[in-house]
């Protein structure tokens, strides 16, 4: 098997999750295995317990990862289920988790599961093909209201309703079944100024429409509070996004766990008793360099924040 996905910020996240060759890690995002080939090939007697709901993405770690399995727990889940994944697999603490919330290139590249709006397949987009809901149903069988919504705040296509309402219009007649078909409605819903950008048109719907097929976005704030509740004293998170919803939610969430008391500005002594949880050590995000993005343009978007377990918390 060729492997052509190229991980993001490789060196970054390595260096940041300071890993220790007896430690316990998490890749909560396993993807093609890139950052964890990377992570247990520096354990000795540590352990690295990788988590993906793409059960291709499980078979495909089983190779790429062989040489090292006695070190290795491939687990096949949703990160928003890290809390009872990591009880199961039997891990009470953790030194180090990396997420990396992109979608994997071999996902994109591999037509037949319909998140390329380059390519024509059939509308599915789920990153675990055994889940119910496809981008089928969504495009067919969301009213127009709620389809509006997911595009203007999701995709932040700013004509939402214009390209929900030829939506519903087209699937009155016939449904609309796959990805090229949909492109074509997208682009028939638009100006013709907005045909003309640099950006593909159909990139912020599809973008959009894929994470309503996978609940992205509702996964993050349980995943991001159950991570610090495993990492251990001085453990590390690692987490990467490729769009503005994902960091600014990172962003946001790593902020409020890294601030500790919360009693109004007036009040002369502490009441609430609150400890920061974190310290944030990214205060701006790590980007890719020059020469990843020469060898790796889809990392041109990716944005690495980082944080550190504090000694004393509170959950």
């Amino acid at each position: 098997m060729e492997y052509t996905h190229k991980s993001v910020l490789l060196n970054e996240c390595i260096d940041a999750l300071n890993i220790r060759p007896d430690g316990v890690y998490v890749d909560g995002t396993l993807g093609r295995a890139g950052h964890s080939k990377e992570i247990v090939q520096r354990l000795a007697t540590g352990r690295l317990i990788c988590i993906d709901r793409d059960m291709a993405a499980i078979e495909a770690a089983r190779e790429r990862l062989a040489p090292w399995m006695d070190r290795v727990t491939l687990v096949h889940g949703n990160f928003a289920e890290l809390d009872a994944k990591l009880r199961e697999a039997g891990i009470t603490g953790a030194d180090g988790m990396l997420f990396d919330l992109g979608v994997s290139s071999p996902q994109l590249d591999d037509a037949s599961r319909g998140f390329s709006y380059m390519q024509d397949a059939p509308l599915d987009m789920r990153m675990d093909t055994s889940a119910p809901l496809t981008a089928h149903e969504v495009v067919n069988g969301w009213s127009y209201e709620e389809l509006r919504r997911i595009l203007y705040e999701y995709g932040e296509e700013r004509y939402a309703p214009a390209i929900a309402k030829a939506i519903v219009r087209t699937r009155e007649t016939r449904p609309i079944e796959t990805t090229l078909e949909l492109v074509d409605v997208i682009k028939g819903a638009m100006p013709p100024a907005a045909l003309r950008e640099k950006q593909h048109p159909a990139k912020r719907s599809f973008q959009a429409i894929r994470i309503a097929v996978n609940g992205e976005l509702e996964a993050l704030p349980p995943m991001l509070k159950a991570a610090v509740g495993f990492l251990n004293p001085g453990g590390r998170l690692a987490v990467i996004t490729f769009h503005s919803l994902e960091d600014r939610i990172v962003k946001r969430a790593m902020q409020d766990m890294a601030r500790g008391c919360t009693c109004p500005p007036e009040f002369p002594v502490c009441v609430c008793g609150k400890k920061p949880k974190i310290k944030v050590l990214t205060r701006k995000p790590i980007v890719s360099g020059e020469a990843e993005l020469e060898e790796n343009p889809r990392a041109r978007s990716a944005k690495l924040r980082v944080a550190e377990k504090c000694e004393t918390f509170d959950l």
